[in-house]
């Protein structure tokens, strides 16, 4: 395994370090203390399996920035590192395509579970950012209102996949699957694709 990890603490990229060489012993970790020169690492290694992004190092400037490392980048999948535990700020991460977000505090058991999970394929959201209270169940009649592609784009995102894989899983374009979406969210009642997500388990939509 090839993963990316940016951070400008030497000491949070060397315990960092240790812990993706759990996942995988011959993981090469290529390190990388700002914004500049996480791109630059993306652009040397485009077969990277993970990109590790601190929201705080030198560099960036929020979403932006992260936006831009997913343009430039989009087939390495992207994991946010942050002290910051904002629900906000987290539903903002995900609508723009991360694979997880990852708060400092977790313990190195939820770090590890957490990488594995993106690893597979799925996206990690940390569980205490989702919130204890479910959206409620709407009527089966709201179901029926959804289209058979909106339903499509409901299961992946349950499923777990980013914006840009259901794009290429259904060959549509980012910006119709956006516009599903927001469709999809209308229907159902919710504000994000988070609730939207809980809501399609919550239906078995998936298992």
């Amino acid at each position: 395994m090839k993963a990316i990890l940016a951070d400008d603490h030497a000491l949070f990229r060397d315990g960092f370090a240790l812990l993706l060489k759990q996942l995988d012993a011959e993981t090469q970790v290529l390190e990388a203390a700002s914004l500049d020169e996480a791109l630059e690492q993306a652009r040397l290694h485009p077969d990277a399996d993970l990109l590790l992004l601190d929201l705080s190092m030198p560099g960036m400037e929020g979403l932006d920035s992260v936006q831009q490392v997913l343009d430039q980048h989009p087939d390495i999948p992207v994991v946010i590192l942050s002290a910051s535990e904002s629900r906000a700020q987290v539903e903002a991460l995900m609508d723009i395509g991360v694979a997880g977000f990852i708060p400092k505090s977790s313990s190195s058991q939820v770090m590890f579970s957490a990488l594995r999970l993106v690893l597979s394929g799925g996206v990690y959201i940390p569980p205490q950012l989702i919130g204890s209270a479910p959206p409620p169940l709407p009527p089966d009649s709201v179901l029926s209102r959804l289209t058979e592609r909106q339903r499509e784009v409901l299961r992946l995102l349950a499923g777990g996949r980013t914006n840009k894989q259901i794009c290429r899983e259904l060959d549509l374009s980012e910006g119709t699957v956006k516009v599903h979406l927001n469709a999809v969210y209308r229907v159902l009642g919710v504000a994000n694709r988070i609730e939207a997500a809980l809501l399609a388990r919550r239906l078995k939509l998936v298992q």
